[in-house]
């Protein structure tokens, strides 16, 4: 029991080895955009490599040349990246990649027996990313458990302070008839989960998630910490929009929870892009999905006026990081976009 007890989960801006991506191979998430989605992954993978590793999971061998090909047109610094072949149904590797923890001084690789999302149904090659991903990195890995029955839960359904607080939302892991992950659990249930695998003593519970999303409210579209101390959450300024209650009934449970010391956290606001529909839907754009890694911050920007504000907003919270946009306009067309492709490995 020892070792169960002695897991936590870090911050995200704690320090990583790398971070783990998956190349596009199908257009299947991105109809009618996947060229572009293409060089979208090759900016987004130089990026993250002037800081850190890389860990690149590409279907075949022949995709291996063709990425790496693209990647010396576009000058990035191959020895940064480390080629995994394993074929997936998709490339969401917070959700589908392991849940990396440290037990003790050494990283655990969690299994949280990633289904889709409970919503579709070909997701039998990625739930096979987080054994193949451990046995690279060569660490252990644990498939999540409670009560004898298998947990499913995604990263990008939490965010935690790595001192014992993870926020999460109720629309995600407790609504009774849509996308519902494990059907018996309780607030309790998932606490004693959390506790258990990722050393959280606190949970703070928000309501709803963003209109458009289609899993069905994942935090790392609502809420992040940006601290230890301080959570960074969307608000929208048009009352008229549906996303307007939802998310100030969010900001109102924030600013009234406590973090695992007792205190209240510091709460800062964010704001929403406009409206942004593509072929008659409305697509779930959040400046909340930013990556932060090593000395930076990647934020997806949407050729919107509020760009400049987010920007300017996640610079003042991370006065020691470089703050760099990239252009998500494509990329969110898949309903996701670079906190959602990735998965953090802490060192």
């Amino acid at each position: 029991m020892e070792a169960e007890i002695n897991r936590r989960f870090p911050a995200e801006w704690e320090k990583q080895e790398g971070i783990l991506l998956c190349f596009p191979h199908n257009g299947n998430d991105w109809p009618g955009k996947y060229e572009a989605i293409q060089w979208a992954f090759v900016e987004f993978i130089k990026k993250i490599s002037q800081y850190e590793k890389v860990f690149l999971v590409v279907s075949d061998d022949k995709l291996q040349e063709k990425v790496s090909q693209m990647l010396f047109t576009a000058h990035v610094d191959l020895t940064a990246i480390s080629f995994i072949i394993h074929k997936t149904n998709r490339s969401w590797m917070r959700d589908s990649g392991p849940i990396i923890v440290k037990n003790g001084t050494k990283n655990e690789a969690l299994d949280f027996n990633f289904n889709g999302w409970a919503k579709y149904k070909n997701y039998q090659l990625d739930k096979w990313v987080p054994s193949i991903i451990s046995k690279f990195l060569n660490i252990p890995i644990t498939q999540a458990t409670y009560k004898g029955k298998a947990v499913i839960l995604e990263g990008g359904a939490i965010d935690v302070n790595g001192k014992g607080t993870l926020i999460t939302s109720e629309e995600c892991l407790l609504h009774p008839t849509i996308q519902v992950r494990n059907a018996t659990f309780s607030k309790s249930d998932y606490e004693a989960i959390f506790k258990e695998y990722l050393g959280v003593s606190n949970v703070i519970w928000v309501k709803n998630g963003i209109e458009g999303d289609d899993t069905h409210g994942h935090i790392d579209d609502l809420c992040r910490f940006v601290n230890e101390d301080t959570i960074i959450t969307v608000v929208e300024s048009d009352k008229k929009d549906a996303n307007y209650k939802v998310l100030q009934e969010n900001l109102k449970i924030l600013q009234d929870s406590k973090l695992e010391n007792g205190k209240s956290p510091k709460i800062i606001s964010l704001p929403m892009p406009k409206k942004l529909d593509f072929d008659g839907i409305r697509i779930p754009a959040s400046y909340a999905n930013f990556l932060i890694i090593n000395r930076c911050v990647l934020v997806p920007t949407f050729n919107d006026p509020n760009d400049r504000i987010a920007l300017n907003i996640l610079a003042d919270c991370f006065p020691e990081r470089e703050i760099i946009g990239i252009s998500a306009i494509d990329l969110i067309w898949g309903f996701g976009t670079l906190h959602c492709l990735s998965q953090q490995i802490p060192v």
